[in-house]
């Protein structure tokens, strides 16, 4: 039985793995390649070594999307799992003690359903209903509440100023549901005894939350931060959809895989994109190789 069992085993994985080499592997490396040419995406490619990575240096453009991407890295994950996780322990444990056990606010199911609700939905409709959403005239969600009032609507978008934070808003809003069941799946698995004892020690729910909850879900916070890191460096699709003139105005939303997508299909770069998305590869590979150091520690056992 041993001895056939490797050639199974082989047996299964020899097309993933083949299947993963065509079509992940292989672009990548195509990519690569690309980056060190001058290519339009049509006839030949002619070899410029790394002239487009020190082009990169000097393109204000690239700096400014890259700027963008930075800021996204640092706000969306940290806003996403904050709310993500005070929302995650009212369901779990923010509603009437019971038996000496706290549980869920009423309606918890409920409300994890609704959270969830904007995973089910693709990312370039969610950009068209926010496009309703800020529409900067009665006729728009937030503008028309606001002429109700007697106020003026605000250009979420047309304000260079407030262009990339409301598109930023838009992200935190879709992701944000993902990580609440995220972690209420991870809070519902943690042993209860623990959670017994802080409330017969008399320590508060605040305490509970900060001293223990958090702590015991360090790792799961840890891959949550990776994920929404990676999401951060991309975000093309609501800047494409939202943002005025792809990037704009002016520049205010643009991001690197913005900029990639103009120079490969707008202005016939592709080399020049390669080189970027190469650029764009090694930010969040060194993004998530730093979190996953910094972060790691002896594994809890419970």
């Amino acid at each position: 039985m041993r001895h056939g069992r490797y050639p199974f085993v082989i047996g299964f994985l020899a097309l993933p793995v083949v299947l993963y080499a065509v079509y992940v592997i292989g672009p990548f490396a195509q990519a690569f390649q690309l980056s060190l040419t001058r290519w339009s995406g049509f006839g030949a490619p002619v070899n410029v070594g790394f002239g487009n990575f020190r082009t990169l240096l000097s393109d204000d453009g690239f700096w400014n999307a890259v700027e963008h991407n930075l800021w996204a890295l640092l706000v969306m994950p940290v806003v996403t799992i904050v709310i993500a996780l005070f929302l995650a322990f009212m369901l779990n444990v923010g509603g009437r003690t019971r038996s000496g056990v706290a549980t869920g606010v009423w309606g918890s199911k409920f409300y994890r359903v609704v959270f969830f609700l904007p995973q089910v939905l693709a990312v370039p409709i969610i950009g068209v209903l926010f496009q309703k959403v800020y529409e900067p005239d009665k006729s728009g969600l937030i503008g028309g509440t606001l002429t109700l009032f007697g106020m003026d609507p605000v250009g979420f978008l047309t304000d260079k100023h407030l262009a990339f934070w409301s598109i930023m808003a838009v992200g935190v809003w879709q992701a944000v549901g993902f990580y609440v069941v995220l972690f209420s799946a991870a809070m519902s698995s943690l042993p209860g005894e623990l959670f017994e004892a802080a409330a017969l020690d008399g320590a508060s729910r605040v305490t509970v939350f900060f001293r223990l909850t958090i702590p015991l879900l360090r790792d799961t916070v840890q891959v949550a931060w990776v994920y929404l890191g990676v999401a951060a460096f991309d975000l093309f699709a609501l800047v494409n959809v939202l943002s005025i003139d792809q990037g704009g105005p002016d520049g205010a939303t643009t991001v690197l895989s913005e900029q990639i997508y103009l120079n490969a299909f707008k202005y016939s770069k592709a080399g020049y994109a390669s080189a970027m998305g190469v650029a764009l590869f090694l930010m969040t590979l060194t993004f998530a190789a730093l979190i996953m150091r910094t972060t790691r520690r002896e594994q809890i056992e419970f």
